[in-house]
C-alpha cells in the first residue's frame, strides 16, 4: 500500500483543525503518530513535545486496531466505537486507500459503526468475522447489516 508523504499528513492535520472535523482529536492522533519529529513539530504545540511518538508500521497498527474496533462494536461501546471508526478512516487514508475512506464515508453508522468498520476490513481484504466464535460472528454480521445484534432483541443497547 502507498503511504502518504509527511507534507500531505501535515496538511491534513491543519485541514481537520480548520474544519473542526475532529473535535475529539482521534483522527489527529493517528496522523501525528505518522509524522517524523521535524514534521510533528509543525503541528504539536512546543509545550507538549513529550506527547509525540512516531509509528512506522501503519499496516500492523491498522490490523491491530481493526480487532480492537470489532471488540468495541460487540461490547456496544458507543464512544469507543466512534473513535475506532475515526482512527480506521485515518489509517486507510495514511495507507493511500482513498477508495476505503470513500466506502467508509458512504456506509451508514448504525450499530456502533459496524458497517463502516466492515467497509474498512473488506477494502483492505482483512478478516471481519473470521476470528470470532459463532454467537459473536452472527451478532457482528447482523450489526454490519444495520440490524440488532440479536434478532430476539438486544438488552445492551442495539436499536433498529
Amino acid at each position: 500500500m502507498t503511504s502518504r508523504t509527511q507534507e500531505e499528513i501535515v496538511t491534513r492535520v491543519w485541514a481537520l483543525r480548520a474544519n473542526l472535523g475532529d473535535i475529539f482529536g482521534f483522527r489527529e492522533e493517528v496522523l501525528v503518530e505518522a509524522l517524523d519529529l521535524d514534521h510533528a513539530r509543525q503541528v504539536i504545540a512546543p509545550r507538549h513535545p513529550g506527547e509525540w511518538t512516531q509509528r512506522f508500521d501503519h499496516e500492523t497498527y491498522a490490523r491491530d486496531y481493526l480487532r480492537f474496533a470489532i471488540g468495541k462494536i460487540l461490547d456496544h461501546r458507543g464512544n469507543s466505537a466512534s473513535r475506532s471508526v475515526d482512527k480506521l478512516s485515518e489509517l486507510a487514508w495514511l495507507l493511500g486507500r482513498d477508495d476505503i475512506v470513500a466506502a467508509m464515508d458512504h456506509a451508514g453508522y448504525p450499530m456502533y459503526g459496524a458497517p463502516k468498520v466492515k467497509a474498512f476490513a473488506d477494502g483492505v481484504g482483512w478478516p471481519f468475522l473470521d476470528d470470532l466464535d459463532g454467537d459473536d460472528r452472527l451478532a457482528l454480521a447482523r450489526m454490519a447489516e444495520g440490524q440488532q445484534c440479536d434478532p430476539q432483541g438486544c438488552a445492551r443497547g442495539c436499536a433498529d
